[in-house]
């Protein structure tokens, strides 16, 4: 493997270790739903930005070391980060094509099925709420999208990430 190679996986390795950092910093009781979902943005930015080399795999990746990190139910972060990884392969090229503002909507959209996914499979456990308050950190993520996406973008041209 090329040095310029591994180094480029390293950025993204790296990215997503911050996206980890993130998820986990301790927030305030009223402010936890309002949490971006950082390493889902993570994910959808590096399958949007390199295709051919982030994909289903390292999005399944992933969510398994998110759910070892969180300590929830085995699978749960992997299946809807590979649900996203998969809908954001689809649709990079349109993705890549679209301003800010509607990136940010279609992201939106697939933190969304993020947090869907997590209600459902709480729901099948039995340990979920009657509200629809864990859509919050999908308005979140879309609003934060816009700063996210103008930063990794920094990061991959300054490293050449290719």
């Amino acid at each position: 493997m090329s040095k310029r190679r591994s180094g480029g996986i390293m950025i993204v390795v790296g990215t997503l270790i911050v996206g980890f950092i993130l998820s986990q910093m301790p927030l305030p009781s009223m402010l936890v739903w309002w949490r971006p979902e950082w390493v889902a943005m993570i994910v959808i930015y590096w399958v949007m930005a390199l295709p051919h080399r982030f994909g289903i795999g390292m999005a399944w990746v992933s969510g398994l070391a998110l759910d070892v990190l969180k300590g929830s139910l085995l699978g749960m972060n992997a299946l809807s980060l590979t649900t996203i990884a998969f809908i954001t392969l689809i649709l990079h090229r349109r993705l890549r094509m679209y301003p800010l503002w509607q990136q940010a909507m279609m992201v939106l959209v697939l933190v969304g099925i993020n947090q869907l996914i997590f209600h459902w499979i709480q729901s099948l456990t039995g340990s979920t709420g009657d509200t629809l308050v864990f859509l919050l950190p999908a308005v979140v993520s879309a609003i934060l999208w816009p700063w996210v996406f103008v930063v990794l973008r920094g990061i991959r041209r300054t490293f050449h990430v290719n």
